[in-house]
């Protein structure tokens, strides 16, 4: 591996800023600006990812009192409609309760007589919320409806047994809510979000894909790997040849963050690496010389892979990167896994796409152009007046990702990438990782309907939702490393883990915000 040290916040090579000014259309302000976080602080105590007294803080001074994405307005088009929101051990039934945009309505998803949980899925034009145990039901604006044989219960007073409510607002289509009802307005949280959603705005867009995996590993591990690119040499070796991982640039703002790591920009790791021959039998997902010893790791069936070193001997490793036979005994578990693992459908003959270490603007042009021609096709009528010539290079085709405290991550401009990350009930070594695509909708017809939720559990494959494309194959090598993140956390000598000061400048801001919110402060902790 090349260290490129440059003595700026970069690794040697050229800056984010200086690829803009290579764009071949004009570029929005939003994108040339630049947020960097001061240094500061970078020691996170190991505990805040496995203590159930840390866990236990967050549900009592972030999930109950934050704004947060609930669900798409989309889910809640006809008066009646209603979705569950669970956070940790906290539910919310969020319900549309009459025409008008605003009548959404959020309660406790509790039965005020023996707790019973009102839903527990989705549901459609609803007349009443009635619970399942023994029939206490509530009109659809939260107020009692009726109460079973009323006369056996003296102490209930009607106007006194509304269900509790939280605060309800929308933004770009997206329903939130916080259940404190003091909290400031969810635009004075967003700040100036707003300002850097201007190409395709969000409520142009519709909920086409929409997977959720259980992962073996706290919340804020499983968002923490997705919130830099620092990780992509050891982990996605796949990408290197077109990422500029290590030249990414880093912003933060207010409540939210940014990230953005430039396409068709070679990673600078391989700066002094060798540049490989173009392999001739090279297949994105069965055949791919690895980026920097120059191995070539080829399918040879499910959990096999022949790993060919520079001298032409063979090795044999299974998907996990095991070694089987041969004279190379070690091997790249992640690249392993992405030749010898679960497969999408119709994966043998997908080529390597070309790439070079030059001309990148010539590249990063060339890509764009490819990039608008899919855009206007996939659009159609959406365009509206969407002036797709005119969209800038950078916002097609870089990874341009947000991080909006505490778990909501929309991806920028047009990528219709969305995370978000929800502890999975009150247990703190495991979440919930969402992954949803949002796409340009029609503005002549009706919105597509919003896609119904695809449950992984934590031992399914990502490839089982071959909708997501290759994300599900990247996600595999994700999430290969974070159980044993989340196994590690509680076996270091040591009560810390260290970020980096600029790479992993999300973190540490993610970080700062979620000290403030709890009304805490690392450093203390780590001095008991």
């Amino acid at each position: 591996m090349v260290e490129t040290v440059s003595a700026t916040n970069r690794s040697a090579g050229i800056s984010y800023q200086d690829l803009l000014a290579t764009d071949s259309r004009t570029v929005p302000d939003h994108l040339s600006d630049e947020s960097p976080l001061t240094q500061g602080p970078s020691r996170i105590p190991t505990s805040v990812y496995f203590s159930p007294e840390f866990h236990d803080l967050e549900v009592e001074k972030l999930w109950s009192r934050v704004w947060q994405l609930a669900c798409h307005e989309d889910e809640l088009v006809d008066v009646g409609d209603y979705v569950v929101y669970d956070i940790a051990h906290l539910s919310y039934l969020l319900v549309r309760t009459g025409e008008a945009s605003n009548d959404i309505q959020a309660y406790r998803n509790s039965c005020l007589h023996r707790g019973r949980k009102l839903r527990e899925q989705p549901g459609k034009r609803a007349v009443n919320i009635r619970c399942s145990f023994h029939g206490w039901s509530w009109k659809l604006n939260g107020e009692l409806n009726e109460i079973p044989c009323e006369w056996d219960f003296p102490d209930v007073e009607p106007k006194n047994c509304s269900l509790p409510e939280a605060l309800v607002e929308r933004y770009g289509g997206f329903v939130f809510i916080n259940p404190d009802i003091s909290a400031e307005p969810l635009r004075d949280f967003l700040g100036d979000f707003d300002e850097h959603q201007t190409t395709l705005p969000l409520e142009r867009r519709y909920k086409a894909v929409h997977v959720a995996k259980v992962v073996r590993c706290n919340w804020k591990v499983c968002q923490e790997a997705f919130m830099e690119s620092y990780h992509v040499v050891a982990t996605h070796p796949t990408l290197m040849e077109s990422l500029g991982d290590a030249n990414s640039q880093y912003d933060a703002y207010g409540n939210y963050s940014r990230a953005i790591s430039p396409a068709e920009v070679t990673s600078p790791h391989l700066a002094a690496a060798t540049e490989w021959e173009p392999d001739p039998g090279g297949r994105l997902y069965t055949r791919f010389r690895h980026p920097i010893t120059g191995h070539i790791y080829e399918r040879s069936g499910f959990n096999r892979v022949e790993v060919t070193d520079l001298e032409g001997h063979v090795s044999v490793f299974d998907a996990h990167g095991m070694w089987i036979e041969g004279e190379l005994t070690h091997a790249d578990p992640h690249l392993c896994l992405w030749i010898g693992g679960e497969q999408l459908p119709k994966f043998e003959d997908v080529p390597i796409p070309p790439t070079e270490r030059s001309n990148f603007a010539e590249q990063r042009s060339r890509l764009a152009e490819r990039k608008r021609r899919e855009l206007s096709s996939l659009m159609g009528d959406a365009v509206g007046d969407l002036n797709v010539d005119s969209i800038c290079d950078a916002e097609l085709i870089d990874a341009i990702f947000f991080s909006v405290f505490p778990n909501w991550h929309p991806w920028g401009c047009l990528n219709p990438i969305q995370y978000r990350f929800r502890p999975n009930g009150d247990n703190p070594d495991e979440c919930i990782f969402e992954c949803m695509l949002f796409l340009p909708s029609p503005l002549s017809e009706e919105r597509p309907p919003p896609a119904a939720v695809q449950w992984l559990a934590a031992d399914d494959d990502w490839t089982l939702a071959p909708q997501l494309g290759m994300l599900a194959k990247v996600f595999n090598q994700d999430l290969y490393n974070l159980p044993q993140v989340q196994h590690g956390l509680k076996n270091l000598a040591r009560n810390h883990v260290v970020f980096a000061q600029y790479q992993e400048t999300k973190l540490r801001h993610f970080h700062l915000l979620l000290q403030r919110q709890l009304g805490i402060d690392y450093e203390e902790i780590l001095r008991q």
